[in-house]
């Protein structure tokens, strides 16, 4: 682990200097670094040649002198953790300089009890007798069996962390929500943690304790990124990524990335990249890369801070890009929708929570063949379909993006083609997922939106779907409760009452007419 004459010549200088000296050695048993502390801690820099990557452990050890020959420190300990070290140990000065006991530990393989690291019986320095690199390539192997995933498989594995405050019913259903986002971005869920804290900490969002032992928990169950349910801040970004190597994002940006993937039209591209950019510039700042607990990030001067203005710059321009694009696009849209207007083609939208059936509504109504998916977010770019009513009359039905509880505003800024599809509508189809436990919920987050966006003026229509989900008599006594009426998308036969009702709705006069001409 560390020579006899090497130790001495620590101790000797810890001694002289009255502070902790530290060394970091990688496998070869070469320094790679010389560290001086205080008298009591000392502080890892960062030492970007060994990075954590896929390795079980970081492939370097951390040696350092004690001045009054004490045991490991809890910092010590959650060092060892959080950097993923092969080894920690700790060096007791003497009063005469020499050497006195050395104190060890390492990080455990998964085990039953849940423990991430042993500490080893404390013995004289000179009587340490240890194969350094035979452990550590021991707890290597091990660690490599307890592996059950596939390593073919480049998803990310992520822990899904929610803090907050509110009740702790909306907090589980709201996490609950975030495991369907991340279905839907093809991440797999490790873990899902639920913190309740007494004051949410407006530096680290949860304690620097609570958090580290978070962070522990990821590295020791192999993930590769950490969501957090509530919208990060930009300061919280930065200190959160100060402390782990680990990819830290938020549930906004969890859906921006769910947007990314699956928008496949020029206005949906455009617009998911202009949020995106809306998103990211308010989060340009040097994030620190320092290792352990105490280094601080970067400094705000000299090249530091200019590389961070032209990243500003950059993405402000490319945001002014973006919105012309927007603009440019709009004018064909507009174009589009004063040809249908000559023509009197009365338009309606779909409208609802995400997954609520939308995009299968629109298939069956109109023979389509629009992507359906059971995944939240599934289809984002707005579908056009004409959909043929009795007496040969005809609209344009269109499916317009779900929506979903905490909407990213940047994001219904940026989907102005969904917007505008929705305004030019003369009737909304509010359609809800009856079978969802929560649906009570989904019917206010979509009413809130839509007055948040100034279209609660447009007549609507509540629809109930998945009633074939439903007891009979549980689905009629909600229809009756909302004045509305329930439906299964996936059974045509189901659909005949609500092609009536549209076609009152639409052409109101014309049913009065023939009702008094049927009557003389």
């Amino acid at each position: 682990m560390i020579t006899p004459e090497l130790g001495r010549y620590l101790t000797e200088l810890s001694r002289d200097t009255g502070r902790q000296i530290g060394i970091v050695l990688n496998r070869k048993g070469i320094v790679v670094t010389v560290i001086v502390g205080t008298e009591r801690e000392i502080v890892i820099p960062v030492l970007p040649d060994y990075p954590l990557g896929k390795k079980r452990l970081r492939g370097i050890r951390c040696i350092h002198t004690h001045l009054k020959d004490e045991p490991l420190s809890q910092d010590d300990l959650t060092d060892l953790a959080l950097l993923r070290l092969d080894l920690m140990a700790a060096v007791g000065v003497l009063q005469n300089g020499l050497p006195g006991n050395i104190y060890i530990s390492h990080l455990l393989p998964v085990n039953q009890d849940d423990k991430v690291l042993t500490i080893l019986p404390s013995q004289s320095f000179h009587k340490l007798d240890i194969d350094c690199n035979g452990l550590v390539s021991a707890l290597e192997r091990e660690m490599g069996r307890y592996l059950v995933r596939d390593v073919e498989d480049r998803r990310e594995r992520a822990i899904l962390v929610s803090v907050s405050r509110d009740s702790r019913t909306d907090q589980e259903e709201s996490l609950n929500e975030l495991k369907e986002l991340a279905r839907s971005a093809d991440v797999v869920v490790l873990d899902a943690i639920l913190q309740r804290p007494k004051e949410i900490n407006p530096k680290y969002l949860l304690g620097m304790g609570r958090l580290k032992d978070l962070i522990i928990t990821a590295l020791q169950k192999d993930a590769t990124i950490i969501i957090f349910d509530q919208e990060l801040t930009p300061v919280q970004v930065r200190e959160i990524g100060n402390i782990t190597e680990l990819k830290v994002i938020d549930r906004t940006q969890l859906i921006l990335d769910i947007f990314a993937g699956r928008a496949h039209s020029r206005d949906g591209k455009v617009q998911v990249e202009l949020a995106q950019m809306k998103y990211r510039l308010s989060r340009l700042t040097g994030k620190g890369t320092a290792l352990s607990r105490l280094a601080g990030g970067i400094g705000g001067r000299g090249p530091g801070e200019m590389k961070l203005e032209i990243d500003r710059r950059k993405t402000k321009d490319r945001i002014n890009y973006l919105e012309k694009r927007l603009r440019h696009l709009s004018r064909g849209r507009h174009e589009r929708k004063r040809r249908r207007a000559e023509k009197g083609i009365p338009i309606i939208s779909i409208v609802g929570y995400t997954n609520a059936g939308k995009s299968t509504l629109l298939n069956t109504l109109t023979r389509s063949s629009t992507a359906v998916e059971d995944l939240l977010f599934a289809t984002l770019d707005t579908a056009s379909r004409r959909l043929r009513f009795p007496h040969e009359r005809e609209a344009v039905i269109t499916d317009t993006v779900g929506f979903i509880r905490q909407m990213p505003g940047d994001l219904l800024t940026a989907f102005r083609a969904t917007l505008e599809a929705m305004e030019d509508a003369d009737l909304l189809i509010h359609l809800v997922d009856m079978s969802s436990p929560v649906f009570e919920k989904q019917v206010k987050v979509v009413e809130q939106v839509l007055e948040e966006i100034g279209l609660q003026r447009i007549p609507r229509i509540l629809v109930f779907n998945k009633d074939d989900l439903v007891p009979r008599d549980v689905s009629a006594n909600i229809c009756r409760r909302y004045d509305a009426i329930s439906i299964s998308a996936l059974r045509p036969k189901t659909l005949l009452r609500l092609i009536r009702l549209l076609d009152e709705r639409l052409w109101p006069t014309e049913k009065r007419e023939i009702r008094s001409a049927s009557g003389q």
